[in-house]
């Protein structure tokens, strides 16, 4: 088994504040490589900014400056996370969802 060692153990992150989590089959399993870059992007920023619930209140002129896609790529990116099962959206706010394997 490999021994792991920080590189810098003053510098080890303390989590301080609000968390945000992306279980790591969400790369083993192949979702990352299933989505596009502005899919992954919005997938990330919504993950990160959403409550403990998955819920996240930002509208979309917001998430377009801060992402710095126009309101075209934001929609499409959206649509396709919803398509995927990735998120959910009622036109006002956004809840990230567990992300199922489908067989």
């Amino acid at each position: 088994m490999m021994v792991k060692k920080p590189l810098f153990p003053k510098r080890i992150r303390k989590i301080a504040g609000g968390f945000a989590f992306i279980e790591h089959r969400f790369l083993r399993k192949g979702f990352w490589e299933s989505l596009s870059h502005i899919e992954l992007l919005l997938y990330i920023f919504l993950v990160v900014v959403s409550d403990k619930n998955g819920l996240s209140y930002y509208g979309y002129d917001k998430i377009c400056r801060i992402l710095r896609v126009d309101a075209d790529q934001y929609i499409n990116a959206r649509n396709r996370l919803l398509d995927k099962d990735l998120i959910g959206f009622d036109g006002r706010v956004f809840q990230c969802f567990p992300f199922r394997i489908v067989q």
